[in-house]
């Protein structure tokens, strides 16, 4: 009986996949597939840089910017630059199957291969007129960005900050098994054995590699050589290899698979915390002048869940004996009643060895004479990172209840890494997304139609209040240590930093345009169950 249900339903599925659209449903998707190709010609064949992308332009492309003001000879990788670009136009492309948009990714894929480093990795950025131009904007515009300490100085390696390599190195691999086209071999090894080589031996990674010692500011070491969980840098490291390791099948990858999941239980503190780095001497440490040695909640939560997920890919109930440790430790340090004011749920930071919260406040006009200090004191706190932060400990304490109660059977049904017979159609050479966050929101009939109503002649989606920046016109010169810039985004008028336009000054968005696109091609899918 079961075998025949099943059977029926199967047929019921195969009978409404290939009934026709309705023709007002037809008549939509033709309009959204025609809307997304004039969207991203105008992308493509204005916006771009040698196939790759920044954030926001003005409409004359006059200035552009990615998390700072680029030059015109400059591409972002970090989301949404380049790589999301890239990630785009190949869902478009599965969406519709129409080459255009597996063009603009081969494009897209040359400009990154173009700007990957002589060890395989990549920076934030790429400029196309080379390290001498890089230079210069590294000593005007990224000096003086006053909150933003990761480009006040020019390294000349590589960063995993912002999932920069990780995701650089998962499109290509991605633009290799589209097609099994060797073109994208050799910077794909490349990146892969960056990747490989740059992990410590405990088996954490750096923030940048290869490792340099050469940025102290205020007193701060430099802390991109430490043990990096910010921003998930071992996380996006260990995803990487194991899609590598789906993908390409190689026992080369699962050593520092296991290495980097070891690292997660290594690092936590004896009390259940962990902080967002640690130096070589396996102590919670700080970064830029903003991000005290603390412990933190947002990350504890983070590395208990990531705990939980290398249980299930692994059956090792070594991975679960201290996540319990990381929920006593977060029930712990939840804020009083009278700290919380609907912003967060925990501190930012929390004081080692008293548990108290700690909060950062900075004071001075720009990034040559202002500064950053810490206290117990919930007030006036930075506009530019938050003092406060929402962590959901119930889903943590529920999540590790779900999977204590199955058996080991049902905890890795689904694991990347279970040896098995791969009994699938066709072979593995297909992309996989473990983190499973793909924007799947569905769009309606009347979302779709605004989307489609809102681009303008040229091809544009244009927004308002858009993140830009003061021009470059020098170094600060206020002395004074003010408070008049403590809660904003951007210090004085020499501050590089990016805020909102507060204005109606329309801009080119690159996320905006990745939003709508998204939105159009799962109208698409929903609409043809064939897609991928």
């Amino acid at each position: 009986m079961k075998i025949i249900k099943i059977s029926l339903w199967f047929v019921l599925i195969i009978f409404i996949a290939k009934q026709p659209l309705s023709a007002q449903t037809g008549k939509l998707v033709q309009e959204a597939e025609q809307t997304m190709l004039r969207a991203t010609q105008f992308m493509v064949e204005k916006a771009s840089t040698n196939g790759g992308y920044v954030w926001y332009y003005l409409p004359d492309f006059s200035r552009k910017w990615g998390e700072m003001e680029a030059y015109k000879t400059m591409i972002w990788l970090q989301s949404p630059g380049t790589v999301s670009m890239g990630h785009l136009f190949l869902e478009a492309y599965h969406a519709t199957g129409n080459e255009y948009y597996y063009q603009a990714a081969a494009k897209a894929a040359s400009a990154i291969i173009w700007g990957q480093s002589h060890e395989g990795g990549w920076n934030y950025m790429i400029d196309f007129a080379g390290d001498k131009s890089l230079k210069q904007w590294y000593n005007t515009i990224g000096k003086n960005g006053w909150r933003l300490e990761e480009f006040q100085h020019y390294y000349g390696n590589s960063t995993f900050d912002d999932d920069i390599t990780s995701n650089a190195a998962r499109f290509l691999l991605r633009m290799y098994v589209e097609k099994l086209d060797p073109v994208y071999k050799p910077a794909l090894d490349k990146a892969i054995n960056f990747i490989i080589e740059s992990q410590y031996p405990i088996g954490g990674w750096p923030q940048r590699y290869p490792l340099k010692y050469d940025f102290n500011k205020q007193g701060h070491p430099d802390y991109t050589s430490f043990y990096t969980f910010n921003d998930d840098v071992i996380w996006e490291n260990i995803h990487f290899l194991i899609q590598c390791y789906q993908v390409l099948g190689e026992e080369r990858f699962l050593d520092p698979i296991q290495r980097g999941m070891n690292f997660y239980l290594t690092s936590q503190d004896g009390c259940g915390a962990w902080g967002y780095q640690m130096n070589l001497a396996m102590e919670t440490a700080g970064a830029r002048t903003y991000e005290p040695a603390a412990f933190m909640p947002a990350p504890t939560f983070a590395n208990a869940m990531l705990l939980l997920k290398f249980y299930q890919y692994t059956g090792d109930r070594k991975f679960l004996i201290h996540v319990p440790d990381a929920i006593r430790w977060l029930e712990a340090t939840k804020l009083p009643a009278n700290e919380f004011d609907g912003r967060g749920t925990h501190p930012t930071f929390v004081e080692m060895g008293t548990n108290k919260a700690l909060y950062v406040h900075r004071k001075g006009s720009n990034v040559k004479y202002g500064y950053y200090y810490t206290d117990y004191k919930n007030d006036h706190l930075l506009g530019h990172y938050s003092g406060k932060r929402f962590v959901p400990v119930e889903e943590l304490k529920k999540e590790f209840q779900r999977l204590s109660a199955l058996s080991l059977e049902e905890v890795t049904k689904d694991s990347p890494l279970k040896v098995e017979q791969f009994t699938s159609q066709g072979t593995p050479q297909q992309f996989y997304d473990l983190n499973k966050n793909e924007f799947s929101f569905s769009a309606s009939e009347a979302m779709v139609k605004g989307i489609i109503h809102s681009l303008d002649i040229q091809g544009r989606w244009m927004v308002k209040h858009a993140m830009f920046s003061n021009p470059y016109i020098g170094d600060g010169q206020k002395q004074e240590p003010t408070d008049q810039y403590g809660s904003t985004s951007v210090g004085d008028e020499t501050d590089t930093s990016p805020f909102r336009d507060p204005s109606d000054q329309e801009y080119i968005a690159t996320p905006e345009y990745i939003r709508n696109m998204q939105l159009l091609i799962n109208y698409l899918k929903s609409n043809n169950p064939t897609k991928k």
